[in-house]
């Protein structure tokens, strides 16, 4: 009945059945604290006894009798115990294990109601890490920078206006597409705030890319015939594959044009491209998808100099034309000034501020690649008050160091960089 492994195998174990266990707890009662709690206890009994007993051969299925069976000892103690034990009895006599089809669903199911569009994108964002990823409340707030009171009060009022407003936990067909969007939105999002707290020297966080990486990866595993999902998941393996090169020692931002190519993890990009590849197959092309194609044009170029810009602008141009962004309006026009000069680049980002700049204004990175045309063009003084701008709004310690050695670079004559787009 049991097998034996190691530390690492048990983490990764818990870690995988704890959506279904949370899920299938919710259905029996409808309740998402009681959910939680209890399989958190069960979690806990698991960590104790499986390093002695070993790992049952359902581990799904005694974690669900075990979460039950401490969900029937604490409505014991309520008065809703009369109301409950009925349903809970008759799920237990169930015959559950991990290959009952109706599991599936409900974990993506809870996904679903994790990022229900009722909520704020910063609810969806720490229900989905602490519900489904099971990270800490403390953890959350560290990668978010907050307090750890401020994400709790964040996570409780997302959960009481689930209750109000009685948001289900249910997939629609016919809605999924449009859901599974946000969905993809809020993982992304997550990755997006992992990354950008790489080269912050004050954040002891939680590694927020991975989680981002095991949310899409379930995500393709409760809907592999979604081509947007695959294509979020290439795009997260793309990017993560650069990581380990985007920060020197002291985790200042290193520029793309710097970075040690052979730092990249060709494990990564190669996962990126299957599944770029897999997405492709379905024949509908998305968002994600056109954003994993130009990743993937990065990993493949042997240098900077070498990358195919013409190519990845008219990716952006096709990007563009399925859904408007100023991010990626700002890195069309960075590629247009790597493909055809730095004159064409800052005519780009003028066409970009009758369109975007009101909202691209506070926006560190668009002085960033202003000052790197200007001071490509030969005019270093408006480009040192470009990146002066640019360190004035970053909020991020390497992101700041590197822009101060852009300027100082700048200042004293001696060439300019080149800025990693996001």
């Amino acid at each position: 009945m049991f097998r034996s492994t190691d530390g690492a195998g048990l983490d990764r174990i818990v870690r995988s059945e704890r959506p279904q266990v949370v899920a299938t707890l919710l259905r029996d009662l409808g309740d998402l604290d009681a959910a939680e709690d209890a399989t958190q206890e069960a979690l806990m009994a698991a960590v104790s006894r499986w390093p002695i007993d070993g790992v049952p051969k359902a581990p799904a299925a005694w974690l669900i009798t075990a979460a039950r069976r401490r969900a029937i000892d604490r409505l014991r103690r309520e008065k809703a115990f009369d109301q409950r034990l009925p349903e809970l009895v008759r799920r237990a006599d169930l015959a559950a294990d991990d290959t009952n089809p109706e599991l599936i669903d409900e974990r993506l199911s809870l996904i679903l109601g994790c990022c229900h569009p009722a909520l704020a994108p910063e609810a969806q964002v720490a229900l989905t890490l602490r519900i489904v990823a099971g990270l800490s409340t403390a953890q959350i707030a560290r990668a978010f920078l907050v307090t750890e009171s401020t994400m709790t009060r964040r996570i409780t009022r997302a959960k009481n206006k689930i209750a109000l407003a009685n948001i289900p936990f249910r997939v629609d067909a016919e809605t999924l597409p449009e859901r599974l969007d946000v969905v993809c939105s809020v993982i992304y999002s997550i990755y997006t705030e992992g990354h950008e707290t790489t080269t912050d020297s004050t954040v002891d966080s939680a590694d927020v890319c991975a989680e981002a990486i095991w949310l899409a990866e379930l995500l393709c595993e409760l809907a592999p015939d979604q081509p947007e999902v695959r294509g979020l998941l290439a795009l997260l393996h793309f990017s993560e594959a650069r990581r380990p090169a985007r920060t020197d020692l002291d985790r200042t931002a290193v520029l793309l044009i710097d970075q040690d190519r052979s730092r990249w993890s060709q494990d990564q990009i190669e996962r990126g491209r299957e599944q770029l590849a897999l997405a492709h197959q379905k024949g509908r092309l998305g968002g994600y998808q056109l954003q994993a194609a130009i990743a993937a044009l990065h990993c493949a170029a042997p240098s900077f100099e070498q990358t195919d810009w013409p190519r990845i602008v008219g990716l952006y141009d096709v990007l563009l034309s399925i859904r408007s962004n100023p991010i990626a309006a700002l890195n069309r026009a960075a590629a247009v000034g790597h493909a055809d000069g730095p004159t064409a680049g800052l005519d780009a980002l003028d066409e970009l501020d009758e369109e975007h700049g009101a909202v691209l204004a506070g926006y560190p990175y668009l002085h960033a690649c202003r000052a790197q045309f200007l001071a490509a063009a030969g005019r270093p003084e408006p480009s040192a008050d470009s990146l002066r701008r640019a360190i004035e709004l970053t909020t991020n310690d390497g992101e700041r160091r590197q822009l101060t050695n852009q300027l100082n670079t700048v200042t004293l004559g001696t060439g300019s960089g080149v800025t990693d787009w996001p």
